[in-house]
């Protein structure tokens, strides 16, 4: 697949999603990257659990914070991320983030190779239909489309 011409979006721009009070818009797709990489900028609201801790069996998944503080938890371990903090799962180790804090936290995740737009889209899409978050069977199934395998349920707090 060969590289497009080049893809600009300006403060805004890109494919916006939102679902509830947390956002994301896509800013680099496997069509635009000539299949290379993924990237989306994306703002969690206070509270926001995060996905169940899962794995990518083939992804590289890339997380830089930009604003207020993440947190991560990569194999074992868990730690606070603010702002200028990159995270890197590399195919199978177990990862999530969540957002305990009472501020909303913006940052930017990177996949490679790219193709994860097409999960994004499918989640916004389900939360859509459903009016809010979809219940954990459809959001399994979603998951089960993709290269992403849930290792634990996500974590109370």
């Amino acid at each position: 697949m060969a590289m497009s011409d080049g893809t600009v979006h300006l403060p805004g721009e890109g494919e916006n999603y939102e679902m509830g009070a947390s956002r994301f818009s896509l800013k680099a797709t496997e069509g635009e990257t000539g299949g290379a990489f993924f990237l989306s900028e994306n703002t969690v609201e206070p509270g926001f659990q995060g996905p169940p801790l899962h794995v990518h069996h083939e992804m590289t998944d890339m997380f830089y914070v930009l604003e207020g503080t993440l947190t991560f938890q990569v194999g074992e371990e868990t730690i606070e991320g603010p702002p200028g903090t990159f995270v890197c799962a590399p195919p199978e180790t177990p990862h999530t983030f969540s957002n305990p804090s009472s501020e909303p936290v913006r940052f930017l995740n990177f996949s490679f190779p790219g193709g994860f737009e097409r999960y994004m889209r499918d989640l916004a899409d389900a939360w859509q239909a459903a009016g809010g978050p979809p219940e954990p069977a459809a959001l399994g199934a979603i998951a089960a489309g993709y290269d992403l395998e849930v290792v634990a349920p996500p974590s109370a707090g």
